[in-house]
């Protein structure tokens, strides 16, 4: 699936996308919400009481679509992994699936079956192989249509991020998860990182006192990977021709969510977002493509810079950042404000009232020995080699555990939906002039209820 052309699902390819305009999506978009209106709450009865677990399973059955870059990433941690077995793999390249084929066997594993017959070929593994598992790394228009055809054919499905960037895509997991009792969960790597693990780790400690504000982000310079002509750069780009709003929400917030307790005690309530125009990729085409380049002559409606402001249910706020068109360093920003102290990171420092010199930071550091996360304690180490710096690891570790154990997950549908609603609410906001926006309660008022995340271990 890794190096399919961009197909949405809502039935125009790229020429059409080329023709529609950047204006006529907004207008679009503006006209199918009025200002500060909701999606609105779905007739589809309550949501349960507890928090979804299923039976526990010895041998986890995976397959696995879209064998890509990222992809082959968590093939590769998955075989690392006891108690997984790889049964099938999709992609519409062949060569990609052969050559995560002979690392499942290289594993000792069977050779998984290959499904490699077109774009909607996980269509016939989820109906025909007996898996427990269906696994996707492919471009995100297809996130939802994999999700659902796992549930539909009776496999827990998880997917990478964004889980979806529709509302009516977010309820369609919503539903479909309660409809098929399966999990369906949006595999955010960032919850995993050392610097966000420790933060959560402190706020359950009671170091940071009450939390009441957050910022963070996605800001990462990818104007390279947007225009190759490879991978990514496949896809990507062409959601900036029409889209504006804040794309990828999900590395910064999903930490950020963990830590306000979203959909266990608290929820997003509304969001206000506002865009900065649209230079970086324009500037970028013309300074490495020769004049007769069709990239020249692209047109793009995303903002360079997006930048959200959210309230929850509870009163508190969140900043949040989307920046991927400019020249900058990376950063996700990670800043949690409590009553009692405060934590920053790019650099990554804190100040703890009390406890730190006055008014002075101190690094990151001062505080691993004695609040390290117990997961970084315990596989951290082994951990690092895999991707991005082990935090890849550690939520496809995590996934495992829950479904072998008979756990909930640690991230499930409700924070998939309400994390990914984000997409499309900073659009129509930014369409309609930076108007608030109400965010659905995909919980149904569970939220009140459900408990909180814990502090989990290998």
């Amino acid at each position: 699936m890794s190096q399919n052309t961009w197909k949405p699902e809502d039935d125009f390819n790229r020429r059409d996308v080329l023709r529609l305009g950047a204006a006529a999506v907004g207008a679009s978009l503006a006209a199918a919400l009025p200002a500060g209106a909701g999606e609105g709450e779905r007739q589809i009865g309550p949501a349960p009481d507890a928090l979804f677990a299923a039976p526990p399973i010895d041998t986890v059955r995976v397959g696995f679509v879209g064998t890509g870059l990222q992809g082959s990433g968590h093939c590769r941690n998955l075989l690392r992994i006891p108690g997984v077995q790889l049964e099938a793999l999709c992609d519409v390249v062949p060569e990609k699936v052969e050559r995560v084929s002979q690392w499942v066997v290289e594993a000792g594993q069977p050779a998984p079956t290959a499904y490699t017959r077109g774009e909607r070929d996980f269509e016939r593994m989820c109906a025909e192989e007996d898996l427990d598992l269906v696994y996707t790394a492919t471009p995100w228009e297809w996130h939802v249509p994999v999700l659902v055809a796992a549930m539909a054919s009776g496999k827990h499905a998880a997917t990478e991020i964004p889980a979806a960037y529709r509302l009516e895509d977010c309820w369609r997991l919503v539903e479909h998860a309660e409809k098929h009792r399966k999990h369906c969960v949006m595999m955010e790597n960032c919850n995993y990182d050392r610097p966000e693990m420790l933060v959560f780790n402190m706020i359950q400690q009671g170091l940071f006192g009450e939390v009441l504000h957050a910022e963070c982000g996605y800001l990462h310079d990818l104007r390279g990977i947007k225009f190759e002509d490879a991978n990514e750069g496949l896809w990507r780009r062409a959601h900036a021709w029409t889209r504006n709003g804040n794309l990828y929400p999900t590395h910064g917030l999903g930490p950020i969510a963990a830590c306000l307790d979203i959909n266990r005690g608290d929820r997003f309530d509304c969001l206000v977002s506002m865009s900065s125009p649209s230079r970086g990729l324009q500037l970028y085409a013309q300074e490495h493509f020769p004049p007769d380049s069709p990239k020249r002559r692209e047109t793009f409606a995303l903002g360079d810079v997006n930048v959200s402001l959210i309230r929850t249910a509870n009163g508190r706020t969140i900043f949040l950042s989307h920046d991927t068109n400019l020249p900058r360093p990376y950063s996700r920003i990670h800043l949690v404000q409590g009553t009692r102290g405060i934590f920053q990171g790019y650099p990554n420092r804190v100040y703890i009232e009390g406890r730190s010199p006055e008014h002075r930071w101190e690094e990151m550091a001062a505080y691993l020995e004695e609040f390290e996360h117990p997961l970084w304690k315990e596989i951290g180490g082994s951990a690092r080699e895999a991707g991005h710096g082990g935090m890849d690891y550690l939520e496809d570790y995590r996934l495992i555990k829950c479904l072998r154990e008979g756990l909930p997950t640690d991230m499930n549908v409700y924070d998939a939906a309400a994390i990914s609603a984000v997409c499309e609410l900073t659009e129509r906001s930014v369409a309609a002039g930076s108007q608030p926006m109400q965010f659905p309660d995909f919980t149904r008022g569970r939220w009140r209820a459900w408990p909180k995340l814990g502090i989990v271990t290998a």
